[in-house]
């Protein structure tokens, strides 16, 4: 795959994600006043995986969505989600961040992580 091919490649990606950050955000944001942050992150963070699933499998890699693959996919996030988590606590009890805020931070720490994961679990082409 050439450098402007996986450079488009990673532009879907980005609009995905906007697209599913804008989800996974205002549920956050929906959840954050009844159940607090811990508690909304991981609600948020669950159906953000469901979602970014089918966006990027059939936007961003144009590959068919299977259930093995849907079952696969969350694979990529354990790790997304560990130091997602980390990252909004130290933002929000160690320096202070708003938690409405901190998410922010988290999903900034974790984006290239996920693209490259993901490529490697969605995208069975070489290259």
């Amino acid at each position: 795959m050439s450098r402007r091919e996986l450079g488009r490649e990673f532009g879907r990606f980005l609009i995905t994600g906007g697209i599913n950050t804008a989800f996974t955000y205002a549920l956050y944001l929906m959840l954050l006043g009844p159940v607090g942050y811990f508690f909304a992150y991981s609600i948020a963070y669950v159906a953000g995986i469901v979602a970014s699933y089918f966006l990027v499998s059939r936007f961003v890699f144009r590959t068919k969505t299977t259930v093995a693959g849907f079952f696969r996919y969350p694979l990529v996030y354990v790790a997304q989600y560990l130091v997602g988590t980390i990252v909004l606590w130290l933002c929000i009890e160690w320096a202070g961040v708003r938690s409405d805020v901190a998410l922010l931070a988290s999903i900034a720490a974790t984006v290239p992580v996920t693209f490259v994961i993901s490529r490697a679990v969605l995208n069975p082409r070489p290259g």
